[in-house]
């Protein structure tokens, strides 16, 4: 399946290359709703709360009252950093969500948050991203790269996440293509729902991730047009 992403930006839905350098940004996000109507799940990331600059939280509140009206679901990351966060966020309506550096904590899975997690919203309604550099897990909004591989940790992982969100940051926006071989190798770590992100361009690498049984989160190949 192909899950549309809406990644915020100071009130835009903005596109980067490798979390830093913003390719093209959207004005009208509401309106994203409508581009993207024909499918049934999004994937939104406040990428300032992410990156501690900010925070959309209002318009995040609004994408996921306007979709639930429309039929769809959503899925919210970005700067979950506390339970009481995560808990308000699903009471807007958000189906699952997406928590990232608040699962580590000095370089190692943080169990107590998780734990706490996983008793206040349940553990089907957690997805736990995995975003990798040079085959490292990166935190703090892509800026502090742990020793942690992915396959190290997902074993651990399992018992507080319903699925697992991995990004491929190396290709993260550059419309070069994702290296399927990495999600290939991913996948062989866990019987848990996986979606893939990444550098996805085309439709054939939609299709070679769900011959693996992954989804593909998709942002500018859909913007771009790329992905029509």
């Amino acid at each position: 399946m192909l899950i549309p992403c809406i990644d915020l930006q100071s009130g835009r839905a903005v596109q980067l290359v490798h979390g830093r350098k913003r390719r093209l940004a959207v004005d009208d996000v509401l309106g994203l709703l409508d581009r993207f109507g024909d499918y049934r799940l999004i994937h939104v990331i406040d990428l300032d709360a992410a990156m501690r600059k900010g925070s959309n939280a209002r318009l995040v509140r609004q994408l996921c009252k306007t979709a639930a009206r429309r039929k769809m679901r959503v899925r919210v990351g970005g700067g979950i950093r506390t339970v009481a966060r995560a808990a308000a966020i699903a009471g807007w309506g958000a189906e699952k969500i997406i928590v990232g550096s608040a699962a580590f904590r000095n370089g190692r899975v943080n169990r107590t948050f998780l734990e706490r997690l996983v008793a206040r919203i349940g553990r089907r309604r957690i997805i736990v991203a995995l975003d990798t550099e040079g085959g490292r897990i990166l935190v703090r909004g892509w800026r502090e790269k742990l020793r942690l591989r992915p396959e190290q940790v997902i074993p651990e992982l399992e018992k507080y996440a319903s699925e697992f969100l991995c990004t491929y940051v190396d290709a993260e926006g550059t419309m070069r293509g994702t290296n399927l071989d990495w999600f290939r190798a991913l996948r062989r770590a866990t019987r848990r729902p996986i979606t893939a992100a990444g550098g996805i361009r085309s439709r054939s690498e939609v299709r070679a991730l769900a011959r693996i049984d992954m989804n593909a989160a998709v942002g500018m190949a859909l913007y771009t047009g790329e992905i029509s």
